[in-house]
């Protein structure tokens, strides 16, 4: 049975994306949420946030300066977090 996760993104950026990718291989529904600041796109970061859009994963954002992620107020995010079966913050 397919379980809903959502990745939290703050501090551990590279890490939170690389872990998001892994999630994936057991067929999983993944979703990561960057939350309060912008994404260092720089290095491993890059790669991997290359290779989520690649997979097509969604990734949501509280920041407005985060461009090619959807945007979502807190709220919105705090409503949706309820329907995953696991939550990991990085």
């Amino acid at each position: 049975m397919q379980k809903k996760i959502a990745v939290l993104v703050r501090e551990r950026q590279s890490e939170a994306l690389r872990m998001s990718l892994g999630l994936i291989l057991v067929d999983d529904q993944v979703d990561i949420y960057v939350l309060d600041r912008k994404l260092q796109v720089a290095g491993e970061t890059a790669l991997h946030l290359d290779t989520i859009k690649e997979m097509e994963m969604q990734v949501y954002t509280n920041c407005r300066e985060n461009e090619d992620m959807e945007f979502l107020p807190l709220d919105e995010i705090a409503r949706r977090l309820a329907q995953y079966d696991h939550i990991l913050a990085y």
